[in-house]
């Protein structure tokens, strides 16, 4: 028997696949940390899983724990390297999936052309057969002409079949019947059903997501497949899970059939990681940032917990409307500025930052591959923020020399020097930023002076001092390893599943019943489920959300639902309702609150990692000095500003700013006024204001 247990998590990005892994000594309990990165290597991403593992030093056949994240999802819809997918839907509602949604972004376009559908009309096929909204069936299912319209989709090259039918979410029998149908007749097809994804109404949106299931399903599972080959011939035969998008793990074999739920997997373990980062360090309220090379995303932390919603959209900007995706989805706001983000003029001389960006290739014009663009990460190098000996960690010689002819560039065509314009890039998108962070702050009722900063990415310490005395945050951390931080949450989170289910019932004295049996019947069934797949029932954790509205309102506001419903607990329940909506609208109306459906979380521990605190040692830094150099603050002028290593850094230990901390991963900008102290973590605390 091994004397230590080697759990590891690796997340697949558009640009770097990163590693993170804890080797345990049973006995002792203390840990040691590796972290890696490796080129993503497209179309065969399981190999820069395989390369990283490598690169970490770590052998497959040792890992007891593997924990996996990836973007091949969501680029496989961005990228539209889906499959042909056909359609089978309800006999009258084949042009469901067209018609869309009638309030789209830009509303006085009179020349607006809808998104292109993933499906054309020739694809979509309809089949008698009708529920009513109770799920009482009106008309019996033909599936007499199935035959037929399957032999036509195989003639049209059609790889995955989609199967969505009216109000199949209060009774899925028709959908179930179908797919059985279908994989008799045509066993080699992908087939996905609306009710396997999720049990909420609103036609359009299950219609839309069972499609978009079906079309990235078998690359996603032929992806899945082969890295599971790829780990196992290199001796692997521990557990391996799959990041979800609703921040939690899920088997492979669940996973495989509805892949569509891990499309913002990456994000979603970064938030989770920064939710339990939070409780490691006392500080249960947090506003994550996580910036990365091309976006920055950002979502709200509350008394520990992450919300999760189902309103997901893909490519909906301001003048398009977009893809909905009716998965839970870690709640969350992204907008297109990170180190790599693109500088420009625009016609009336006005200086913007993103959404371009120069990506992996080209680059920054520092990186030396040819890029042109002056990007976020130029203007950071230009003003000495971060180190151009120590550029990448010193993987990579900076070009200044193609940095400065990019700034020149840009500041040409506004008539300033390269510093003004270095200086209008990193507060043009500190402002973007900010802006991001009041969107899921402010604008929900919620005040950024309760809560900590959490920023981590490769970007996220240039600019977390400065947003956080923007926000007025109680303090910025960051994490220990930022950089691959995303893979951390990852062996933080638990095997969890999300149950939705729509119901509507009045919140009226003797529907308690009602609603307690609609709770029961989601945990009956999750238990069951997870019990297929040997987790004991005394293990499933569950929590329970009710999804509420005033009677005749469109949407709904979520509730935590605290313990059995009773007639008793039916009027804490509707005072929890009108609290919650107050905070977020700013007013509550006298009308009767009424369920449309409830979520239940299901969740069970799967070898989640235990975090071990060192003592806190001596505060003098000294031993983790540099040197000094002069750094651009941007806003506070130019400071000497001390340069310290990260990598020597100890729990305990105090600095002051001016200072730039620096290790392999990513650097931290400490303006003049902050104060720093390392906990027992590892991780780096910002304290704001004056010394």
């Amino acid at each position: 028997m091994s004397s230590k247990t080697i759990r590891v998590a690796t997340d697949v990005g558009g640009t770097f696949t990163d590693l993170v892994c804890f080797e345990t000594d049973i006995a002792t309990g203390e840990s040691r940390v590796i972290t890696a990165k490796s080129d993503t290597t497209p179309p065969n991403f399981e190999q820069g899983v395989l390369n990283v593992l490598e690169k970490g030093g770590v052998e497959a056949a040792t890992v007891d724990f593997l924990a996996h994240g990836t973007t091949v999802v969501i680029n496989a819809l961005t990228e539209r390297k889906g499959v042909k997918v056909g359609l089978l839907t309800t006999e009258g509602f084949r042009d469901s999936l067209e018609i869309a949604r009638g309030n789209r972004p830009d509303f006085f376009n009179l020349h607006y052309r809808k998104p292109e559908v993933f499906v054309p009309r020739y694809l979509r096929r309809e089949l008698p057969g009708r529920f009513t909204y109770h799920g009482e069936e009106v008309r019996p299912l033909d599936l007499s002409g199935l035959p037929a319209i399957l032999d036509d989709f195989r003639a049209e090259g059609v790889k995955a079949v989609a199967i969505c039918f009216l109000h199949s979410y209060a009774n899925p029998a028709h959908e179930q019947a179908t797919m059985a149908e279908v994989n008799r007749l045509w066993p080699d097809v992908s087939v996905v059903s609306s009710h396997q994804i999720t049990r909420e109404w609103r036609e359009y949106e299950r219609t839309s997501t069972a499609v978009l299931s079906a079309y990235v399903q078998p690359a996603a599972e032929r992806y899945l497949t082969r890295l599971q080959e790829g780990l196992q011939q290199k001796g692997f035969d521990g557990n391996l899970f799959i990041m979800q998008s609703n921040c939690g793990v899920d088997s492979l074999e669940s996973v495989s059939k509805i892949p569509i739920t891990m499309v913002e997997s990456g994000p979603a373990s970064g938030f989770w990681g920064a939710a339990e980062l939070g409780k490691l360090i006392g500080e249960k309220n947090v506003l994550a940032l996580d910036i990365g090379g091309t976006t920055a995303k950002c979502s709200l932390i509350e008394d520990g917990k992450v919300r999760i919603m189902t309103d997901y959209w893909i490519e909906r900007d301001k003048v398009s409307a977009g893809y909905p995706i009716m998965v839970p989805v870690v709640d969350l706001v992204e907008i297109g500025n990170g180190g790599g983000s693109i500088a420009w003029v625009d016609d009336f001389a006005k200086l913007h930052v993103g959404p371009q960006s120069a990506g992996a290739m080209p680059g920054p014009a520092a990186y030396g591959r040819g890029g042109t663009s002056a990007t976020t990460t130029d203007a950071n190098l230009w003003l000495g923020r971060i180190n151009r000996d120590y550029f990448c960690g010193g993987a990579v010689v900076a070009d200044m020399a193609a940095t400065e002819k990019a700034l020149s560039s840009v500041g040409a065509k506004l008539g300033v020097s390269n510093e003004d314009v270095a200086r209008g890039i990193i507060r043009i998108a500190n402002n973007n930023m900010v802006n991001a962070l009041k969107l899921v702050s402010l604008n929900r009722g919620h005040d950024p002076r309760d809560f900590t900063l959490v920023a981590f990415g490769g970007g996220g310490a240039m600019h977390a001092a400065a947003l956080g005395a923007e926000l007025g945050v109680k303090k910025v951390v960051v994490p220990a390893g930022a950089s691959v931080f995303s893979a951390w949450g990852m062996m933080m989170s638990d095997l969890r599943r999300d149950y939705f289910v729509t119901k509507l019932a009045d919140l009226n004295p003797g529907n308690a019943t009602v609603l307690e049996n609609v709770f029961a019947e989601a945990e009956a069934l999750a238990t069951s489920q997870f019990g297929a797949e040997g987790v004991e029932p005394a293990k499933v954790k569950f929590l329970r959300y009710g999804k509420f509205r005033y009677q005749n309102q469109e949407h709904t506001t979520e509730v935590l639902v605290e313990g059995a419903i009773t007639d008793q607990t039916l009027a804490d329940i509707e005072t929890a309702f009108h609290e919650t909506y107050e905070r977020e609208y700013t007013y509550r109306l006298k009308a009767p609150v009424e369920l449309v459906g409830i979520h239940l979380v299901a969740s069970a521990e799967v070898g989640k990692l235990t975090m071990q605190e060192k003592p806190l040692g001596s505060e003098d830094a000294s031993s983790a000095v540099k040197g000094e150099r002069d750094v651009d603050y941007a806003l506070e002028g130019i400071h000497k500003a001390t340069i310290y290593d990260g990598e020597k850094l100890a729990p305990g230990m105090k600095l002051a700013g001016p200072a730039v901390i620096e290790d392999p991963g990513t650097t931290i900008v400490i303006h003049p006024a902050n104060r720093v102290s390392v906990d027992g973590f590892g991780n780096i605390h910002i304290h704001l204001g004056e010394a």
